[in-house]
C-alpha cells in the first residue's frame, strides 16, 4: 500500500509541529536546537577545545595537563565521572579515573567501569563488515536490491544504494526517519530522556525505503537509519546477530572481555556508569540521572555497545600496531582510507580523519542517553586516547585536545634531546 505522504512532505509537517510546540511551551531555542539535531547531516559535536580552555594544557607534564583540563571540564559540565586511557608509543597504557559512576551508588570510576558507547558501535559493526567483504561473503558494490529480501518495497533511488555508501554515511539516507510518531517520541525524550529510536530498531525501518529520493549531490550525511539497515542485513544474510559476529572477529581475538552489544551479560554491568543529562536531553536538569536505552533489533548494531576504557585501549592499540592476523589488520587499516574529503576532514568507513594543527587524527564520537564517548588515534605519532563520560555533552573535545597535547609534548621532548646531544658534542 502506497504511503500517503512522501518523506519530504512528512519532514515539513514535522518541522511545523516542532515550531508549534516551541510556541506552546515557550522554549523556542531548545526546540530550534532539536530541529538541527533531527535534520542536520553532521552532529552538534564540538571536538576542538575552546581557546579559553587551553590554559589548562600549559603545565610542565602531560599528567598535570590531563588532571587540570578534566577537573575543569567536569566542574563546568557537572559530569559525575570520566574514564580515560592513553596509549603513548609502545609504553604500557596509562589510565586516569575521575569521579564516580553516579551520585547515588558513588562507585569509584576505574579503567574497567562500563559505559554505553552509542555510535562507537558503528565502528565495530563496520569493521565486521569489512572482514565479511574480505572473505567474499559481501561486496562493496552490493545494492539494497541485492541485500534486502525480495518483497521489500524499494524506490528507484533506494534500490541503488550500495553497501559502501551505507558504511561511509554517503547513501543520502537521513539521520532517522522523519514522521509524526517519531516526532512525538523525540519531544517526549527532551523532557524524559527516554529512547526515541524505537522505529529504527524495528523492521518498520524498511518502510522508509519505498519512497526514498536521493539528494542531488552526494555528501556525507550521518545516518542512524543507514546503520540500522546494516543491522537488519547482517541478521537476514548471516542468521547471526552483531554480538556473535563481533565476538568472533574482534572481541575474542583482542581479549576484549568487557565489551558487548548485549551489556546485561557483562559481569561489570551492575556497577556500570549511569547516564546523566548534560547538553541533552534539553529539558532535564544538568547532572540529573537519565534512563538507560535498550535495543533488541536493528539498532543493536548501530548503538548498543558497552565497553570500558581498558577494553577500548586494546581496540585502539590494534589500530596502531599489527595484531598478526592479516584479515583483521586489513580491516583496521581500511578505516584509514578517505572516501570523501571536505576541507581538513575526510569521511572514512565509520571513522573520520581530521587534520588538526598539522596532525591527522582518526576518531569516532558516540552519544546516547546520558553518555558521551570519544576514541581516536594519531597514527603518525603512535598515540591514542579513550575518553568516556557519564554525561551527554556535545562539547566532546577532551580526546582531541589531549592527543594534540601529547604530540606537542613529544616534539618538545625530542627537541630537548637534540639540544642536549649538541651540548654534549661541544
Amino acid at each position: 500500500m502506497k504511503k500517503e505522504f512522501s518523506g519530504s512532505r512528512i519532514a515539513a509537517l514535522c518541522l511545523r509541529r516542532l515550531a508549534l510546540v516551541a510556541q506552546r511551551i515557550g522554549r523556542p531555542c531548545g526546540i530550534a536546537a532539536a530541529i538541527v539535531l533531527l535534520t542536520g547531516c553532521g552532529t552538534l559535536s564540538q571536538t576542538s577545545a575552546p581557546v579559553s580552555d587551553r590554559v589548562y594544557l600549559t603545565h610542565a607534564t602531560f599528567n598535570e595537563n590531563v588532571d587540570d583540563i578534566v577537573q575543569h571540564y567536569m566542574q563546568q559540565k557537572q559530569v559525575p565521572g570520566i574514564s580515560i586511557a592513553v596509549i603513548h608509543h609502545d609504553e604500557p597504557v596509562h589510565y586516569y579515573s575521575f569521579g564516580v559512576t553516579d551520585r547515588v551508588h558513588r562507585y569509584p570510576m576505574t579503567p574497567d567501569t562500563l559505559f554505553a558507547l552509542g555510535s562507537l558501535s558503528k565502528g565495530v559493526t563496520a569493521e565486521v563488515i569489512i572482514q565479511l567483504v574480505d572473505q567474499g561473503k559481501l561486496h562493496w558494490s552490493d545494492t539494497l536490491a541485492d541485500l534486502l529480501p525480495a518483497g521489500v518495497p524499494l524506490s528507484r533511488d533506494a534500490r541503488r544504494i550500495t553497501l559502501l555508501q551505507l558504511v561511509t554515511h554517503t547513501s543520502g539516507l537521513p539521520r532517522q526517519d522523519m514522521d509524526l510518531p517519531m516526532l512525538h517520541q523525540f519531544i517526549r525524550y527532551l523532557g524524559t530522556g527516554e529512547n526515541f529510536y524505537g522505529n529504527l530498531d524495528s523492521d518498520s525501518v524498511l518502510d522508509y525505503l519505498a519512497d526514498f529520493s536521493a539528494p542531488a549531490v552526494r555528501r556525507p550525511c550521518y545516518s542512524n537509519l543507514g546503520y540500522a539497515l546494516l543491522g537488519f542485513i547482517l541478521r537476514e544474510r548471516f542468521h547471526q546477530d552483531i554480538q556473535t559476529l563481533a565476538s568472533r572477529l574482534i572481541f575474542a581475538p583482542l581479549k576484549m572481555d568487557q565489551s558487548s552489544f548485549e551489556p546485561e551479560t557483562l559481569a561489570g554491568y551492575p556497577r556500570r556508569a549511569l547516564g546523566h543529562a548534560g547538553d541533552q536531553p534539553k529539558f532535564i536538569r544538568r547532572g540529573a540521572l537519565t534512563p538507560d536505552w535498550h535495543f533488541h533489533g536493528n539498532m543493536v548494531a548501530a548503538a548498543s555497545l558497552y565497553s570500558s576504557a581498558r577494553d577500548l585501549s586494546r581496540y585502539l592499540r590494534a589500530h596502531l600496531t599489527a595484531t598478526g592476523d592479516a584479515e583483521r589488520d586489513r580491516a583496521f587499516a581500511a578505516v584509514n582510507r578517505a572516501w570523501y574529503r571536505q576541507g581538513a576532514q575526510t569521511q572514512n568507513i565509520a571513522w573520520i580523519t581530521e587534520t588538526i594543527e598539522g596532525q591527522p587524527i582518526t576518531y569516532q564520537v558516540g552519544y546516547i542517553g546520558g553518555y558521551a564517548s570519544f576514541i581516536g588515534y594519531d597514527k603518525g605519532h603512535g598515540n591514542a586516547i579513550v575518553v568516556l563520560q557519564n554525561g551527554f555533552n556535545w562539547s566532546n573535545y577532551l580526546g582531541i585536545a589531549l592527543l594534540v597535547d601529547l604530540a606537542t609534548q613529544d616534539k618538545v621532548g625530542a627537541q630537548r634531546s637534540i639540544t642536549a646531544d649538541q651540548g654534549a658534542i661541544k
